[in-house]
């Protein structure tokens, strides 16, 4: 595998998956050939081994949407997880990712552990619980894991290790028979039911697929998905991701309590989710939604509504290749979380608002150009922001004199989502 690397054979597969000119390639080799050396040392030389890559994604449309069977536009960044793996011929799996202890997963167990509960242990064994249902001999392997999706970084580094595992038991054990969504379902199944978090699919999805890729949840068994051409460097803007400081820690009550009120509104018209609800019929029934739901509901209401019927004309701007019509309604989404959704603080300590100050800052840099919105879950974390060709640098120490050093990250689209590399 090594000498693949080296002659270069490699080289058209991972520009197919990675993107970019030839020439960025050396740093992902760099990253593999350091990989296969770990997995060599730590689990011995005589094995058949695979490569394999998952990387995290960027929201660009559809804040707190998928949740209520919206519509959402993601797309798949150029940072990455990688595995080296092989089968070991047993019931354990062993995977020893970068700074971390090993990890064992015996797989003669495949029902939820209490003890495991939003680990990464619990993670492995709902996959392999998963395929086994669905029939496939999933047994033991050892793989090695390097990042450079962080945890915490807003970029869904859960997501990606979930279709990381997915892609490495699907071509060991399924003949790669599993397609990008059905990857992606299983992940959010282990989430759910193993690691225990009611998450979504949009982030699993968006590093399943790759690119840019718009989704509708209206079936959630069978989500709508279609994989767009383009990127923003195509249209003269770098993508970067903002860390505004804030400490995800304690957080949940706040992100449970968007999809609890919302679901209070569908539920006043014997729905289960927002988008069974008709808009108009939601609208002449706000004065009787407040006394029964609240304001904050109403208001959370109206932005699932403005923010699902945005995403399809977020894919026809970016279809037409009309790049300043698409930024004009992300500002048009980030106005909408900030004062409809508000999720940009927590009520509870109003004192901080590092999400806030950081989309404020943000557009005062780009002074009416490019585009800024909170990104993801909100309440802390990240920022989203549009810059333009030649205006990185002054924008990365702009952001950076008021949050600190390291706190801006550019990124680009990366075209391919979970994948074979060898």
């Amino acid at each position: 595998m090594e000498a693949a690397l080296r002659d270069g054979s490699l080289d058209a597969g991972l520009l197919a998956v990675y993107g970019g000119e030839a020439s960025a390639l050396s740093k992902t080799k760099e990253r593999l050939s350091a990989l296969i050396q770990t997995f060599a040392k730590t689990y011995g030389t005589d094995r058949e081994i695979g490569l394999f890559s998952a990387p995290g994604r960027t929201e660009m449309g559809g804040n707190h949407t998928d949740h209520q069977r919206g519509r959402v536009l993601a797309a798949a960044i150029d940072l990455d997880m990688l595995s080296c793996a092989s089968r070991n011929h047993s019931s354990l799996v062993r995977v020893l990712s970068d700074g971390y202890p090993e990890i064992r997963v015996d797989l003669s167990t495949l029902t939820p552990q209490k003890r495991e509960a939003g680990t990464t242990a619990a993670l492995i064994r709902g996959i392999a619980a998963r395929l086994t249902e669905m029939g496939y001999p999933v047994s033991g392997f050892d793989a090695c894991v390097t990042a450079q999706v962080l945890g915490g970084s807003g970029l869904s580094s859960s997501a990606a290790f979930e279709v990381l595992m997915g892609v490495v038991m699907n071509a060991l054990f399924c003949g790669e028979e599993l397609n990008a969504v059905q990857i992606a379902q299983i992940g959010q199944y282990a989430e759910n039911v193993f690691f225990d978090k009611p998450c979504g699919l949009m982030d699993q999805l968006a590093s399943s697929v790759g690119g840019i890729t718009a989704i509708d949840f209206q079936d959630p068994q069978a989500p709508a998905v279609e994989k767009l051409n383009g990127t923003p460097a195509d249209f003269g803007y770098s993508l970067c991701i903002i860390d505004s400081g804030a400490d995800h820690a304690d957080l949940t009550d706040e992100y449970a309590a968007i999809p609890r009120e919302m679901g209070a509104v569908a539920a006043y018209f014997h729905k289960d989710v927002l988008r069974q609800v008709d808009f108009e019929e939601f609208w002449k029934q706000i004065p009787e939604i407040r006394k029964t739901a609240g304001d904050r509901a109403v208001l959370r209401a109206l932005h699932f509504f403005a923010d699902n019927d945005l995403v399809p004309r977020q894919v026809e701007k970016l279809r037409s290749g009309d790049f300043e019509g698409f930024l004009a309604l992300v500002d048009q989404s980030g106005h909408s979380s900030s004062e409809c959704l508000q999720n940009l603080y927590c009520c509870s300590h109003p004192e901080a608002q590092a999400v806030p100050l950081t989309i404020a800052a943000a557009r005062r840099l780009l002074a009416g150009k490019g585009a800024v919105r909170v990104h993801g879950g909100g309440f802390a974390g990240t920022v989203q922001a549009y810059v333009p060709f030649g205006q990185e640098e002054a924008f990365r120490e702009g952001m950076e004199s008021i949050l600190g050093e390291g706190r801006c990250h550019f990124l680009n689209i990366r075209p391919g989502g979970g994948s074979v590399l060898a």
